[in-house]
């Protein structure tokens, strides 16, 4: 046979073969939608929480929340019923009188630094098969002249100086890099009161 035939045979199985053949198949990578570790609400701000948010992940949190009703709603439970909060700054409340200025409210995060450092989407102002998600928190600060300073009140023969105090106060929060359960219960410091520590008398 001659080297010609031998090409064009070996060409013909060659076209077969190309055919049949199938590329192995790989699973498609999910890729979570990842927010910014900044969100743009914290330039509104200088607080380490966002009341207004424009780009919440309204939408997203609704889907997440009907995906897994009842698991969700068993996490929202425990922190409307067993969030525990501690005292921060001072270690005995028999140290302390309210002698200082502060402004309090009530507020509704839509986002919020943990613990930890990192921002986070807090459950908030959303429906979810009847449910509505609120989540509240109460908010004392020193006013702006106030923190640091004598407390205004206390005779001026006494230490005193206007403390900011804290809580750890537990949200329900959504985590879009979790595709599998995005939802969880996390810690964030918050400021509580303007508390007066009051020292020593002095001549």
């Amino acid at each position: 046979m001659s080297l010609f035939f031998q090409y064009l045979i070996l060409l013909g199985l060659g076209v077969v073969m190309g055919n049949n053949y199938k590329a192995p198949y790989r699973q498609p990578k999910y890729e979570p939608k990842y927010g910014p570790e900044i969100p743009a609400c914290s330039k509104n701000t200088t607080k380490n929480w966002c009341l207004e948010d424009s780009e919440y992940p309204a939408y997203e949190v609704v889907y997440e929340l009907d995906r897994h009703y009842e698991a969700v709603l068993a996490l929202y439970k425990n922190v409307v019923a067993d969030t525990a909060n501690s005292v921060d700054t001072l270690s005995k409340l028999e140290q302390e009188t309210y002698l200082c200025p502060s402004e309090t409210s009530y507020v509704q995060p839509l986002r919020a630094v943990n613990t930890k450092g990192k921002w986070r989407v807090i459950i908030n102002k959303v429906e979810s098969y009847g449910i509505k998600y609120d989540q509240h928190a109460r908010i004392e600060e020193c006013e702006d002249d106030a923190a640091g300073k004598a407390c205004p009140l206390v005779p001026t023969c006494y230490e005193s100086k206007c403390l900011q105090k804290s809580i750890y106060h537990r949200f329900l929060v959504y985590d879009p890099t979790d595709y599998y359960f995005p939802f969880a219960i996390e810690t964030f410091k918050l400021p509580a009161s303007c508390a007066c520590f009051v020292g020593a008398f002095k001549l």
